[in-house]
C-alpha cells in the first residue's frame, strides 16, 4: 500500500517523445513499463540523449524487449560504455505481457514506445498498442487539425 502511494507522488520528467507515432498510428491502448539499463545509459538519458523514432517492442524467448531505441554513448564514459542501439528488456507484469502478446499475434497489432521519462529516479517507457493508419485517415487528421487552428485564430480576434 505504501509503495503504491509513493508511485503516485513521483514527479515525471519527460526525456523524449515519439511525435511521429501519434500521426502514423491509431493508438488503442497504452501501458507503462520499466526498462533494464546500464549505468552509462542512465547518465546519457539524464542529459536527454535519446531517440525513439523507428523503435518498436517485440517478444523474444517469452520476454518483452525494445528494439531500435537509440541512446547516445555517455560523453564522459570509458571503454565500458554501452552500445547505442542494443535491445533492452522491458519490465511488465506477466499477465499484461501475455495479453499484449496475444493481441500482437492474433490481431496483427504493433507495440510502439510513445514516451521515455523519469518517474522519480526510475526510467519508464510508455508503450502503446497501435494499428497502422490508412492514408485517408492521416489526411482527415491534418484537415481536422487545420480547422481547429482556424477556429482558434478566429476566436482570438
Amino acid at each position: 500500500m505504501i509503495e503504491k502511494q509513493a508511485a503516485k507522488e513521483r514527479t515525471k520528467r519527460i526525456i523524449t517523445t515519439n511525435r511521429k507515432a501519434r500521426f502514423e498510428y491509431e493508438i488503442l491502448q497504452t501501458i507503462e513499463c520499466g526498462i533494464v539499463l546500464q549505468g552509462t545509459e542512465v547518465k546519457s538519458l539524464r542529459a536527454g540523449k535519446c531517440n525513439l523514432q523507428d523503435s518498436y517492442a517485440g517478444f523474444l524467448k517469452g520476454e518483452l524487449y525494445i528494439y531500435g531505441m537509440h541512446i547516445n554513448e555517455y560523453e564522459f564514459g570509458n571503454r565500458e560504455n554501452h552500445k547505442p542501439n542494443r535491445e533492452r528488456k522491458l519490465l511488465v507484469n506477466y499477465r499484461e505481457m501475455l495479453k499484449l502478446k496475444g493481441q500482437v499475434e492474433e490481431k496483427g497489432l504493433t507495440l510502439i514506445p510513445l514516451n521515455a521519462y523519469f518517474s522519480g529516479h526510475l526510467v519508464k517507457i510508455e508503450l502503446a498498442l497501435v494499428r497502422s493508419k490508412k492514408k485517408y485517415d492521416k489526411r482527415e487528421d491534418v484537415k481536422k487539425r487545420d480547422t481547429e487552428r482556424e477556429i482558434r485564430r478566429d476566436f482570438m480576434r
